[in-house]
């Protein structure tokens, strides 16, 4: 593992392997960077991987107050270890993270994004003041509250379902972290597709989206990548949120090593 400094002063963590064009991982809301390890080891067969702890999250510190650009900052720093500029691949609401980043001008070859949740249907977005009710609960000492919240409000899990994980071994690590989960709701804003900030993305980009997802995702895929000057969306038949490594690693190596 190795480290770099954002311009905040955060130490964020990275672990970098294989060879090749370099491309730096952006996980998702609820995880670090071990959720990306299957794909980052797989990836590394013909890339420079440089797969990191977002802020507050697993070996990498954090400073408060939060905000976007500090994120933005911080993968900036990832990609100038990466040699200056780099291509970004994104999962999930990292996918946001990284789609801001690029129309922030930061130093991309080219982007990927895998099923970036935001949703053209108003009345099936989460509630408004989900960022909000994040950072209440967690003040309030109601980490696993929080989780729960994202759970079953945003995610759309069965309320039986959380009640049985609350028990599970894996459960205090979502608890450690639940602090971010009101990073990633900042950075999903009102979960609408945003069409303009895609518009100021200049890099190649490719939008992936499940085969097997919901309709609203791959309709998002579509309506994101068309709205980018160099974008191109590409479902992977078969697969839902949790998608195969495999799988993705099959159509990220050869956009990434063009």
């Amino acid at each position: 593992m190795e480290t770099v400094t954002s311009r905040d002063g955060t130490t964020i963590a990275i672990e970098r392997m294989g060879s090749g064009p370099p491309v730096a991982l952006v996980c998702g809301g609820s995880v670090d960077r071990s959720s990306l390890a299957p794909l980052a080891a797989l990836l590394a067969e013909d890339l420079t991987v440089l797969n990191y702890d977002r802020r507050g999250r697993g070996d990498s510190g954090d400073t408060l107050p939060y905000a976007i650009e500090r994120e933005v900052e911080d993968l900036e720093a990832v990609i100038a270890a990466a040699g200056g500029s780099a291509g970004v691949f994104g999962s999930s609401s990292g996918a946001a993270l990284v789609l801001e980043a690029a129309a922030s001008g930061l130093p991309v070859d080219r982007i990927a994004l895998w099923e970036p949740p935001f949703i053209n249907d108003p009345s099936a977005r989460p509630p408004a003041d989900t960022a909000q009710t994040y950072e209440d609960l967690v003040a309030q000492g109601r980490r696993g509250d929080a989780v729960e919240f994202f759970m079953t409000k945003v995610v759309g899990m069965p309320a039986e379902f959380v009640a049985h994980a609350r028990s599970e071994p894996w459960w205090p690590s979502q608890e450690a972290i639940a602090h971010t989960l009101a990073y990633d709701a900042r950075i999903m804003g009102d979960y609408s597709i945003p069409t303009g900030r895609a518009a100021s993305v200049k890099a190649p980009a490719l939008v992936l989206a499940g085969g097997a997802d919901f309709p609203w995702m791959r309709e998002s895929a579509t309506v994101l990548a068309d709205a980018m000057p160099d974008g191109r969306a590409e479902l992977l038949d078969g697969q839902g949120h949790n998608v195969d490594p495999a799988v993705l690693a099959a159509s990220l190596i050869p956009f990434f090593a063009a």
